[in-house]
C-alpha cells in the first residue's frame, strides 16, 4: 500500500549561496525553489511573501528567532527597494540586528559575498 504524498514546508537544513534566481524562483545547492526564501542560520525555508504584501515583524518571526546568530539581515524587497516599515526597523534594532533593504537581485549578490566571507548574515528574498 502505497502512502499518500506528504508535502512539508520548505526547508534546507545549512546555507549555501543563491546559484541563480528570477522566473519565480531560486536555485541553490543544486536544488530549485519557486517563492520567496528566508536564508537563516540554521537553514533555507520557504517564505509566503510576495512582491507588494505588507513587511510586518510578524512576517520576520523566524527571524527573530534566530536573532542571536544574526548580526546582519539583507531584505531583498523585489524588483525595486522598498523602504522597511518603522515598526520593523524597531524590532531589528531590538534584536541588534542591522536591516539593510535593497532590490532582491542586489540582496542576492550581497548575500552570496558575505556568506563566502563566513558572516552573520541572513537573507529574505522576495521572488522576482
Amino acid at each position: 500500500m502505497r502512502r499518500p504524498l506528504e508535502i512539508r514546508k520548505a526547508h534546507f537544513p545549512g546555507r549555501a549561496p543563491i546559484d541563480t534566481y528570477g522566473n519565480g524562483g531560486f536555485r541553490f545547492a543544486e536544488m530549485s525553489h519557486r517563492g520567496s526564501l528566508l536564508l537563516l542560520p540554521s537553514g533555507i525555508y520557504g517564505w509566503d511573501v510576495v512582491e507588494g504584501d505588507p513587511l510586518t515583524p510578524e512576517a520576520f518571526e523566524r527571524v527573530f528567532l534566530e536573532a542571536a546568530d544574526i548580526e546582519v539581515m539583507l531584505v531583498g524587497t523585489g524588483k525595486e527597494i522598498r523602504p522597511l516599515p518603522a515598526a520593523l526597523k524597531a524590532m531589528f534594532r531590538e534584536h541588534k540586528i542591522a536591516s539593510d533593504p535593497m532590490s532582491t537581485g542586489a540582496a542576492v549578490r550581497t548575500y552570496n559575498i558575505m556568506l563566502g566571507e563566513s558572516r552573520a548574515v541572513a537573507a529574505a528574498l522576495i521572488v522576482v
